[in-house]
C-alpha cells in the first residue's frame, strides 16, 4: 500500500478523469475513491486511459452505507467493479459504521476477500468502540482504519489502539482544507525545508505513521503533494506539529450523499 495517494472526493461533483489520469502519469500509485463519490466510473476510465498498468495501481473503494448489510454489500461491490472497469480491488473499506448493519456487511467483505477478490479489507471512520464489535465476530481482523487526521486533531488514542492491534491508519482530509495553511509553526517549518505547507503536513502524517490521501484536482498541487520523500523532519517538529492538536473536526459531510449510487 503506498504511503501516499490521491483522494477524489468532492462536494461539487468535479470530473475526476483528468486529474486521475494526470496523477497516475505523474508517479501516484494509489487512488482512493468510493461508492458515495459517484465518481468510480471516472476514476476506471482514467485507470485504462493513464497508460499505467493495473497491477501497478492500488485502488480503494468503499460501501455507501445504504449498501451495508451482507447480500447488498455483495452486489454494491460487483457494481463497483464494473464502474471500476477490474476484477478486483486492492483495498475495500466499510464507509461508515451502520449500527445494526457493519457486522453483516464485515462479513460479506471477509467472503470477497477469502475469494481473493480484494487483496485487503478495512474500515472507514471507526472508533475504538467499533473496532470493538467488529473484532468480537471477524475471523478476519481489519487492515486499515481510515479516518479524519490532521494537525487539529491527531486521534492519539485511536491511534495506540489501532498500532496495538496492526490496523494501518490512513488520513483523510490530511490537509483540513487548507485551513491550517497560515498555522505559525507549519509555516515556520515549511520556510526551513523550502517546501509548502501541504508538503510539511503530509511528510508528518508519513512519520507519524498514517497513510495520507490528500485530494487535489489541481495538476501543480498534485505533483507537490507527492514531493514529500526528499527530506524528512526532526523528532521535535513531530511533536511540535502534533501540539498544534485542537480536537477540532471538520463538518460531518452531508450523509445523504451516502446512502444511494
Amino acid at each position: 500500500m503506498p504511503w501516499i495517494g490521491l483522494g477524489v472526493w468532492t462536494a461539487e461533483r468535479e470530473n475526476a478523469i483528468e486529474p486521475v489520469k494526470y496523477a497516475l502519469q505523474n508517479g501516484y500509485r494509489s487512488i482512493d475513491t468510493a461508492t458515495a463519490y459517484r465518481n468510480e466510473d471516472q476514476v476506471g476510465q482514467a485507470i485504462i486511459e493513464s497508460g499505467v498498468s493495473r497491477k501497478d495501481i492500488f485502488v480503494t473503494t468503499k460501501v455507501a452505507n445504504g449498501d451495508q448489510g451482507y447480500e447488498s454489500t455483495l452486489v454494491a461491490f460487483n457494481k463497483s467493479l464494473r464502474a471500476l472497469k477490474t476484477d478486483y480491488l486492492d483495498l475495500y473499506l466499510i464507509h461508515w459504521p451502520v449500527e445494526g448493519k457493519s457486522l453483516e456487511t464485515w462479513r460479506a467483505l471477509e467472503e470477497l476477500y477469502h475469494q481473493k477478490k480484494v487483496r485487503a479489507i478495512g474500515v472507514s471512520n471507526f472508533e475504538i468502540a467499533d473496532l470493538e464489535q467488529l473484532k468480537a465476530v471477524a475471523t478476519v481482523q481489519p487492515m486499515v482504519n481510515q479516518i479524519e487526521f490532521h494537525p487539529h486533531l491527531i486521534r492519539k488514542e485511536l491511534s495506540v489502539y489501532c498500532n496495538l492491534h496492526q490496523i494501518q491508519m490512513e488520513a483523510w482530509s490530511p490537509l483540513m482544507k487548507g485551513i491550517l495553511s497560515d498555522e505559525p509553526i507549519l509555516l515556520e517549518i515549511a520556510k526551513k525545508y523550502n517546501k509548502s505547507v501541504a508538503q510539511i503536513i503530509l511528510r508528518w502524517d508519513i512519520q507519524s505513521g498514517f497513510v495520507t490521501i490528500p485530494k487535489s484536482f489541481n495538476k501543480t498541487r498534485i505533483v507537490e503533494n507527492l514531493t514529500i520523500f526528499d527530506f524528512m523532519l526532526t523528532d521535535e517538529e513531530v511533536v511540535n506539529i502534533a501540539s498544534l492538536n485542537k480536537d477540532e473536526k471538520l463538518p460531518i459531510p452531508d450523509m445523504s450523499k451516502f446512502r444511494d449510487n
